[in-house]
């Protein structure tokens, strides 16, 4: 299916979204970003879905936030309609209950890269340039560039893309933990494919249940991979069975401590 300027596609228990602005190298504006959230949903509404891709139409991955979407708005409209807005929906991606895999197929630059950052796991082609430029333009990362991916990469390895402004190559990336493995041009969605239906053979309720556990111990949403978690195991009670029992009967609950 499609969702505005994102495509989605179901095949097995892989659902693969991708961003389809071409022309602009896919750089992302107001619509887009609402076109993420709604593949977010439909993703999450798939109970067949096991494992999800994301990835860019043609030559690039994403080149960012398109300027021209947010250069001219007033600063108040420009962190709350934008800087928020992409907030939400990055955090949607991230806590996608299945692992999301990105095939880095272009260049991930500012907003980009903190897109790819949302994914558990990426792979990119040789070519690709990976950096945090806002500074050159006198604007800092503002879709946790300096939050989620200092968790994910390293306070140190941040710090040389937005302060210094290095643009780091797919290998260099590579070495620095950025991605997980660079693959030849052209071969980012197969190898994201392969690597996809490798986790969606995998037990997928232990899977989601790892990917809560693994973020609450990178100090990433903490309150609801514990909540989750706990409103699971407490799901799968007898006492949950006895209470709901006991609501719908009009009478007191007998509980017997059954797990």
């Amino acid at each position: 299916m499609a969702s505005g300027t994102v495509k989605v596609d179901v095949e097995g228990h892989v659902a693969t979204l991708t961003i389809s602005r071409p022309e602009k190298l896919n750089a992302l504006d107001l619509d887009m970003l609402k076109a993420l959230a709604d593949a977010a949903d439909e993703v999450e509404a798939n109970a067949n879905v096991r494992a999800a891709i994301l990835t860019g139409e043609g030559k690039g991955f994403s080149a960012g936030g398109d300027i021209k979407a947010w250069g001219g708005m007033l600063p108040q409209e420009f962190g709350h309609a934008w800087v928020r807005q992409g907030h939400r929906i990055f955090e949607r991606l991230a806590t996608l209950r299945v692992p999301l895999v990105a095939a880095l197929n272009g260049h991930a630059l500012g907003g980009g890269l903190e897109l790819a950052g949302v994914a558990d796991i990426r792979l990119a082609e040789e070519q690709i340039k990976i950096g945090l430029p806002e500074t050159g333009l006198g604007m800092v990362p503002g879709w946790s560039g300096t939050q989620r991916l200092v968790r994910r990469f390293g306070a140190q390895v941040v710090r040389r893309m937005a302060l210094g402004g290095e643009i780091f190559t797919a290998e260099q990336a590579r070495l620095l933990g950025m991605v997980d493995a660079v693959v030849p041009t052209g071969n980012s969605l197969a190898a994201a494919r392969e690597y996809a239906e490798r986790i969606a053979a995998r037990g997928p309720a232990a899977v989601e249940i790892v990917k809560l556990m693994i973020a609450s111990a990178n100090g990433e949403d903490n309150g609801t991979a514990v909540e989750a978690l706990g409103s699971i195991l407490a799901a799968k009670t007898g006492d949950l069975k006895e209470g709901v029992a006991s609501f719908s009967e009009k009478r007191p609950a007998t509980f017997k401590g059954e797990w």
